[in-house]
């Protein structure tokens, strides 16, 4: 009785706030609403820029023929031609493009994910923003009689790409799921949200995968009958593809290849790329919401909320988690891709003194040889607020010391954890400073 009467109070003494209505503080989680307000706020992303530049006369995109601007952009945003990931499943904008026969190519850097389809009306493009999570956009593939435009979109996109699936935030979303001979999803048999924890044996239904893994089984390269679906699925001529040209016309894509170690590498950083905004958002709309309770009950201005703490933590500890690969799945034979992929993944990476890099694949046991994800590097991670900095480095300190052996944790060896405390005293300028005693 004593909670409903405060909590009545608390309504009442948020009510007399100007312009403060009660659902605002019951809708914690919806980000058009202060202080995201998503579809208001201006991006701050790849995108944007390189359409500032566009329109600055400083970048000319070259229309081809049959790719539209893809290439261009493509160059324009040094995204690699050998990240080429082709999903065959009618789950994105343009599902009457794909099928078997003409999949949907992705490609992708740290930075951005960009969409293709054979004879598609427009390139799709999924933006890593500090402030946003994701911000979506197409660009029609026509040739444009003057500067080719980035057209935002806030609509349809968050339909699939705002859910539980995306930790809740405008996200990006890797699935896997059994198809039929037209692309259409089985869904009767279930899907499947694919990141690094995801066993192998689970991944790339709805995919084509190029390269071998030995031994391991996967679902990649796989088309079912719509009829019922089997107890035991037989996917033997799925395994350890190295060639596509049998499947369908590779010609009429940028490579022939849909490399198994971008697939990887695609789904971790989708994960961490929709924690970090996760770990965003939480701590804005906490601190929003506490300046708002601190002014109804004339609390002195800053004054800190258990809440506030608990989400700022919830969120930092899911983040770390990420980053350190937590729950990873076992890798047992050896993985090669064939597109070069993992050979130029780490292009640039920075390296400590010994030549060590978190951008280094292992690819025998696990996905790196230091498991903490390269992400930190990011202007995403970057640009995350003080406060849930604050605390995330202090969590990865506590881990890597040793003082959190908790079980998320146990994969990491002591020599792991030394190794990736060195690197990034190496190669992060920003680290707090009691990180470099």
């Amino acid at each position: 009785m004593n909670q409903i009467r405060t909590y009545g109070i608390l309504v009442a003494a948020l009510l007399s706030i100007p312009g403060y209505s009660v659902p605002a503080l019951m809708a914690q989680d919806d980000f058009e609403g202060p202080p995201i307000s998503y579809s208001e706020t201006t991006p701050e992303n790849c995108i944007s820029r390189l359409q500032d530049r566009l329109n600055k006369g400083e970048v000319v995109l070259e229309h081809d023929n049959h790719f539209g601007y893809v290439k261009a952009v493509l160059q324009a945003l040094n995204v690699p031609l050998e990240s080429q990931s082709l999903v065959f499943s009618k789950t994105s904008l343009q599902l009457r493009r794909i099928n078997p026969k003409t999949p949907r190519a992705i490609y992708f850097n740290s930075d951005v994910y960009i969409g293709f389809c054979q004879n598609g009306d427009v390139m799709e493009v999924s933006a890593v923003d500090p402030k946003l999570g994701t911000v979506f956009y197409t660009m029609d593939q026509k040739k444009s009689d003057g500067v080719p435009q980035f057209d935002r979109r806030t609509d349809n996109c968050l339909v699939c790409h705002s859910s539980s699936r995306t930790e809740g935030v405008p996200g990006h979303l890797v699935r896997s799921l059994l198809t039929d001979a037209g692309g259409q999803p089985l869904l009767a048999a279930g899907s499947k949200n694919v990141n690094h924890s995801t066993p192998i044996e689970e991944r790339w239904g709805g995919w084509y995968v190029t390269g071998l893994a030995g031994s391991q089984k996967h679902m990649g390269n796989l088309i079912m009958s719509r009829d019922e679906v089997p107890e035991k699925i037989d996917n033997s001529a799925g395994q350890n593809v190295t060639d596509l040209s049998d499947r369908f016309s590779v010609s009429q894509y940028l490579t022939p290849h849909s490399d198994i170690v971008a697939l990887m590498v695609l789904e971790h950083q989708v994960l961490v790329h929709n924690r970090i905004a996760r770990a965003s958002f939480a701590v804005r709309e906490a601190l929003h919401y506490e300046t708002m309770l601190n002014e109804a009950l004339k609390n002195p201005a800053g004054t800190r909320l258990e809440s506030t703490t608990r989400r700022i933590q919830s969120a930092g500890d899911r983040l770390v988690e990420s980053l350190l690969f937590s729950g990873e799945a076992k890798i047992t034979e050896e993985i090669k891709g064939t597109s070069g992929y993992a050979e130029i993944f780490a292009k640039n990476a920075p390296h400590d003194s010994t030549g060590r890099s978190l951008y280094d694949l292992d690819l025998k046991s696990r996905m790196f040889q230091y498991p903490c994800s390269y992400l930190v590097y990011s202007e995403a991670f970057n640009a995350l607020p003080t406060d849930m900095k604050t605390y995330v480095w202090q969590k990865l300190w506590d881990v890597l010391n040793g003082k959190d052996t908790s079980g998320k944790y146990a994969h990491l060896t002591e020599a792991d954890r030394t190794a990736i405390l060195e690197i990034l005293r190496a190669t992060k300028s920003d680290l707090p400073d009691y990180w470099r005693s």
